[in-house]
Parts: structure tokens; C-alpha cells; sequence
């Protein structure tokens, strides 16, 4: 069964054809009212074509074309004598163009020209009448018909307002959805390489601890140089691991699998980690630990981590590292304390790749928290993040 079109889809239809739409009314009305004109006089023809050519541009050129039906209207009135001609119906279309599509305040001068028009043409050809109240009917009913023609085209106006606004929201929409996609996509980038740069960068400043260690002991001690050979191993063991996990978590088509994410409950096996290729680190823990969201409990593991990666790289040989856990009823507060010479200003100033301190103050942001690091008096860097847990 066929269906109508809706009025929203005769309206966008309507606006996308309007040129040819436009052609064809006055093509149409042009000719039928050339055929009655023909018979009346070469006025009659020169008025009718003043009246209904101009049709073709009520839209592109509204005012233009209406002022000039109203001038050819006006000659109607004057010369064309008690012969209305069928081009009158140009004076409607017109009117409704100026109401739909013209400026605001050339659709208030066509209403008030159209309804004088109207009182002028009841006068014209309808003053023989024995009885002046026909006269005011028909008065009456001409301008009920002006005011009902200029109604319909400001409808059209109101509806074409709403369907524009309507195109423009879902535009603005469009493009927000579009920015915040960006942004996610940056934020994701963002994450991913600072997941990256931590797992990396602390797995190979442990590799090369180890290797420069076993490398110079070798010689004199080959069971250190197995050792060593071992941590290696387990380190990138390790490293390959964490990979993994990132990697399961960007693939789409498998859910996240925390299970195999570092979090807060694995720093103590960190620190045995650290402890077993060659830094002094000792763990403290104060407080009942408590059950962390996925995304706090793995920053806290990667401050952690960042924190002594930066002891190995920088503390200097023979340094010690304290980590404590203190975890209150809202907080987990993590402190990473050194005794060595401290981090060097590249690692305090912003990288180019942005990691770092950086990288550990972005972290605890993204979760509530917040983080402050710098070198004590006397010796070493202090490093300690807060970090809402929300148990109560």
C-alpha cells in the first residue's frame, strides 16, 4: 500500500527541488493566463506576463519578484477595465512567497499591501452592486482569504525555522560525538603509552642493572653472573607478561581480563623483585588493606614501580629505598623514599614523551588523587601519592 509523504518530507523534498518547482507554477500559470488574457487585449497580455513570470524567482529573489506582481497588480486595477484576469492568482503565491521565504518586515508590508489590494479590487469590480452590505462580505471575505494565504506562508516560515534548527542541533551533536571520540581516542593513546613506557622502561633498567652486573662479575664471581642471568630472564619474563595484558585489554572482541593486570596487592612482589636484583628496598604496610577499583589499584602499582625504577636509575649505587603502604579509612597513601644522590632534572622537567613524574601525577588525577615528589634535604627524593579507595 503506497504511503503518503509525511509533511517533513514534502518539506525537504520541496527545498531541495525549489528551483524546478518554481519554474514549473509559473510555466503553469503563465500559460493559463495568457490563454484568457489573449482574448481581452495586448494590455491584458503585457499585465499577465508582469504578473506571473516573475513567479519563477519567488524564492531566489522574493522581494524582487513580489514588488513586481504588486506593481503589475496595481496596473491590473488601473488599466485592465472590470476584466479580471486569471493572472490575479499570481497575487496569493506571491503573498505566501513573501510570508514563507522574504525578510521579516517585507512580509508585514505585502500583508497590509495585499489586504488594501484586496479592499481596492472588492471596490473595482463589485461597485455596481444595489447593496453596500454584499460590498462588505465580499470585502471581508477577500481579506479573511489574504490573512488565511499570508497564515499558511508564515507556517511554512515557523516549520522551516524548526526543521533548520533541528539540522543544526543534530549537526552540533554530530560533531560533539565526534570531538568526544577524539578525545577518547587521545585519552586511550595516552594510556597505552604510558602503560608502554612503564613496563618497558622498568624492565629494561633492571636487564641492564643485571647485565652490567654480571657482565663485571663474571669473572670473579660466576654464580652472581647466574644470578644475575636469572633476573634477566625473570624480568623479561615478566615484561612479556604485562604486554599481554595490555594487549588483551585494547582487543575489542575479548572482555578485559583484570586477573592478569598488576594492582596494589602486587607491589609486595615488586619490592621482592627490586630487592633480589640488588637494591635495598624495604616494604611497610600500616593499615587493613582494603579491595581497590582495577584502575586505582593499578596505579598505585605503577607509582610504586616508576618510583623505583627511578632509584635504580638515579639513586646511585649502595642506595636504599623505603616504600610504605598506609592505607586510612578513605585514602591508600604510598611513599617512596630513597637515600641516594636523587632524580636528575630531566626526569623532574616535562620529556618529550611526557613520562615520568609526569606520567605518576596523571595517573593518580585520572582517579581522585594526587601526587608530590621532590629531593629531601640532605640527600635522596621523596615521592608520595594519596589515593581516594571510596570504602567507608
Amino acid at each position: 500500500m503506497a504511503r503518503f509523504p509525511s509533511t517533513e518530507q514534502w518539506y525537504r523534498w520541496s527545498a531541495k527541488h525549489s528551483r524546478g518547482i518554481d519554474v514549473c507554477v509559473a510555466g503553469v500559470v503563465t500559460v493559463l493566463s495568457l490563454l484568457t488574457a489573449a482574448e481581452a487585449s495586448v494590455a491584458a497580455v503585457v499585465v499577465s506576463l508582469g504578473m506571473t513570470v516573475p513567479l519563477a524567482w519567488r524564492r531566489s529573489h522574493t522581494v524582487v519578484s513580489g514588488f513586481v506582481i504588486a506593481a503589475f497588480s496595481v496596473l491590473h486595477l488601473v488599466v485592465i477595465a472590470h476584466t479580471l484576469l486569471l493572472s490575479v492568482v499570481a497575487v496569493p503565491i506571491a503573498l505566501y512567497a513573501f510570508a514563507a521565504y522574504g525578510p521579516r518586515w517585507s512580509s508585514f508590508t505585502a500583508l497590509g499591501l495585499a489586504m488594501v489590494g484586496a479592499v481596492g479590487a472588492t471596490v473595482k469590480y463589485f461597485s455596481d452592486s444595489k447593496s453596500s452590505e454584499i460590498l462588505v462580505y465580499n470585502s471581508l471575505a477577500f481579506i479573511v482569504f489574504v490573512l488565511a494565504v499570508w497564515a499558511f506562508g508564515d507556517l511554512r516560515r515557523v516549520r522551516m525555522k524548526e526543521l533548520e534548527g533541528l539540522a543544526e542541533r543534530a549537526r552540533l551533536l554530530e560533531l560533539e560525538r565526534e570531538q568526544e571520540a577524539e578525545i577518547a581516542t587521545i585519552t586511550e593513546r595516552t594510556r597505552i603509552a604510558r602503560e608502554m613506557h612503564d613496563i618497558v622502561a622498568h624492565s629494561l633498567t633492571v636487564v641492564i642493572a643485571q647485565a652490567d652486573g654480571g657482565r663485571y662479575g663474571a669473572a670473579q664471581d660466576p654464580a652472581a653472573a647466574v644470578a644475575a642471568l636469572e633476573t634477566i630472564a625473570a624480568t623479561g619474563r615478566q615484561a612479556l607478561t604485562d604486554m599481554r595484558a595490555l594487549l588483551s585489554v585494547l582487543r575489542e572482541d575479548r572482555p578485559r581480563d583484570f586477573a592478569m593486570i598488576p594492582g596494589a596487592s602486587d607491589i609486595e612482589s615488586l619490592v621482592a623483585d627490586l630487592r633480589r636484583s640488588g637494591v635495598d628496598v624495604h616494604l611497610q604496610i600500616e593499615g587493613n588493606p582494603r579491595e581497590l577499583p582495577p584502575g586505582t589499584s593499578l596505579t598505585a602499582y605503577r607509582i610504586v614501580q616508576e618510583s623505583l625504577t627511578n632509584v635504580l636509575k638515579h639513586a646511585g649505587p649502595g642506595a636504599h629505598a623505603d616504600v610504605e603502604m598506609s592505607w586510612t579509612e578513605h585514602e591508600l597513601v604510598v611513599t617512596v623514599v630513597d637515600d641516594g644522590r636523587g632524580v636528575s632534572a630531566a626526569l623532574i622537567e616535562p620529556s618529550a614523551g611526557g613520562q615520568g613524574l609526569i606520567g605518576m601525577t596523571e595517573r593518580a588525577r585520572l582517579h581522585g588523587g594526587r601526587v608530590t615528589a621532590g629531593p629531601k634535604p640532605g640527600g635522596g627524593f621523596r615521592v608520595r601519592a594519596v589515593l581516594p579507595h571510596g570504602n567507608t
